[in-house]
């Protein structure tokens, strides 16, 4: 375990009387943010404060789960939602929160509806979407689209075009860090949207049988494939990592033409590209439709948001300090700081209206139209599948990718997977 910040726990889950307890990320400035409300509304409320607990991403994970399952976790969990809030859910380890939201219609109304679609299991909400929205984007180099003459891709077929262009002119024509694995499964998590529609993941993570074997998401496999093999990723691709963010270096230093990536990347190439973002060099599109899909190219996938669910063992006492400051969450102070401190977009509908004078203003209203407007949000799939399913998930990407495997045996693998 590695906690980088503690203020006023009385142990492991553990609150001191008054308080109610909640376990955050240490990431910065998103630690910065989260600090600033807790402490905001603990000036507001004397009488019943949250006390707050920073952790590192990867000890958080493993942490969280134990002190749940020994029923010494904090009152209030964050959560990614999917999957790992449904085996809560399943476990009854936190509370029904629906009828709070039926009490609270500020609460609900003021986010992005989008936002709920990984806090509801079984058309219940268990969580509260509370921070900001990640889709994934396809971010272009402007410079390089221009010395070649192209236009970016609206359709699949013309992404495909654009494979040999960037190629023969000797540039690789997309950016890929392959050997993180995650980053290849945004690219499937697109595919089969826009070839399937969104139906046939959603049968997925509900845990239908034989669902990867739907005949398109074996399409949507092979379109993969044959992108990879006409040479649409960097060369060496698998050997790249995300965490040095040496894909981005790829778009921003003009080796690479294009990136599929998180909306979070904008502000590390912004940190790192030099002029790249500021001399308005970085260009950003949705994913392109496929012909003849099923999907709507307005469809997003990515994270809709962070989640706080209410630990269902807490004392009464701690769950209403808790349900108070789910009250306060997104305030016009919150959601100045997750645009100003973070370069993001937080999950408050009308928050658009803030955008301007901002240097970023063309990148925050992209992922605000893109997310708030999107007939449906697929949440990142490693978060919408049991932690079981999303490590074969994870594995079996990187085969595919590798071409290692075939779509069919990659589906077959699949549809064998844990589902809970």
């Amino acid at each position: 375990m590695s906690v980088l910040a503690s203020c006023g726990t009385a142990g492991p889950g553990q609150a001191k009387a008054g308080e109610a307890s909640i376990w955050y990320l240490s990431n910065q400035p998103q630690e910065g943010i989260r600090k600033s409300s807790v402490d905001s509304f603990n000036a507001a409320h004397p009488q019943g404060k949250v006390a707050s607990t920073f952790f590192q991403n990867d000890a958080f994970k493993t942490k969280i789960r134990t002190a749940i399952g020994a029923n010494q976790a904090p009152t209030i969990i964050w959560t990614w939602g999917g999957g790992g809030l449904r085996d809560y859910v399943r476990n009854g380890q936190v509370d029904d929160l629906t009828d709070w939201f039926a009490q609270n219609p500020d609460a609900k109304n003021r986010r992005f509806a989008t936002s709920f679609s990984a806090a509801t299991v079984n058309g219940k909400i268990y969580a509260v979407p509370c921070e900001n929205v990640s889709p994934i984007v396809l971010y272009y180099n402007k410079d390089l689209f221009a010395k070649v003459g192209a236009k970016p891709p609206t359709t699949w077929n013309e992404l495909m075009a654009l494979v040999p262009v960037f190629n023969n002119a000797g540039v690789a024509p997309m950016s890929l860090a392959g050997q993180s694995r995650w980053t290849s499964m945004m690219w499937l998590e697109y595919l089969f949207d826009r070839t399937a529609g969104p139906e046939v993941f959603q049968a997925i993570a509900d845990g239908k049988p034989n669902s990867w074997s739907h005949p398109a998401a074996l399409d949507a496999l092979g379109k993969m494939q044959e992108f990879i093999k006409a040479g649409g990723f960097v060369n060496g691709f698998q050997s790249i990592t995300a965490d040095s963010n040496a894909d981005q270096a790829l778009l921003h230093t003009g080796k690479a033409a294009m990136m599929l990536h998180g909306a979070w990347t904008y502000g590390s190439m912004k940190e790192e590209g030099g002029q790249f973002v500021p001399g308005g060099h970085l260009g950003f599109v949705p994913f392109p439709a496929v012909e003849g899909g099923k999907g709507d190219p307005g469809n997003a996938v990515g994270n809709p948001s962070s989640y706080l669910a209410l630990n269902s063992k807490a004392p009464d006492d701690q769950k209403a300090i808790a349900k108070d400051y789910f009250k306060s969450l997104l305030n016009d102070a919150d959601a100045d700081a997750w645009i100003t401190k973070a370069g993001s977009v937080p999950v408050v509908n009308g928050i658009n209206s803030k955008f301007a004078g901002s240097p970023d203003a063309e990148f925050l209203q992209f992922v605000y139209d893109m997310s708030s407007k999107a007939p449906t949000f697929t949440q990142s799939w490693d978060q919408a599948l049991p932690p079981a399913a999303a490590e074969v998930l994870l594995n079996n990407i990187e085969q595919l990718f590798g071409m290692a495997i075939t779509p069919q045996q990659f589906a077959t693998n699949m549809n064998a997977a844990p589902t809970s």
